[in-house]
């Protein structure tokens, strides 16, 4: 073999090798990969069971049910739709009614979305941007104004 040969050789194993290391990066976040949904979007998706997502819109309000322990009830809507969701764990501090939320999680056989994590706002302007995006194409999205001081 030449040292043309070798320089070769050794250029195409070191590409095959990052070639299989992009391959196996990409196939890895593509199995974590979750799917942001609305309420309304969900009866028109192609979920395969167990596949994880994120539901999105608001805490419908009145559905807060708590339940044993750390397991709570509650609905999730967008104002034309709603799903059930039961999550176990501890809730954002400012979990509550009309609020927007995101939970992450699956279905269950029966039709209720199982979350193993749940996001809320954080402040009174703010929402997850996928949520008020979703309500603002709805036309269901009323931001709130900010407070002036002293008010």
């Amino acid at each position: 073999m030449t040292r043309k040969q070798k320089r070769l050789s050794v250029i195409l194993g070191g590409l095959g090798f990052l070639a299989l290391a992009a391959a196996l990066t990409f196939f890895a976040l593509g199995q974590k990969a979750s799917y942001f949904y609305m309420p309304a979007d969900i009866e028109q998706a192609q979920l395969a069971p167990g596949q994880r997502i994120r539901l999105g819109g608001l805490v419908e309000e009145g559905s807060i049910i708590r339940g044993q322990g750390t397991t709570v009830r509650f609905s999730v809507t967008d104002q034309a739709n709603t799903v059930k969701v039961t999550y176990t764990g501890i809730l954002p501090d400012l979990f509550r009614d009309n609020q927007g939320v995101i939970a992450e999680g699956s279905f269950g056989s029966d039709g209720v979305f199982v979350a193993d994590s749940v996001l809320a706002k954080h402040d009174e302007n703010y929402m997850p941007k996928e949520v008020a995006d979703s309500l603002k194409e709805r036309g269901l999205f009323q931001h709130a104004e900010p407070k002036s001081p002293g008010s």
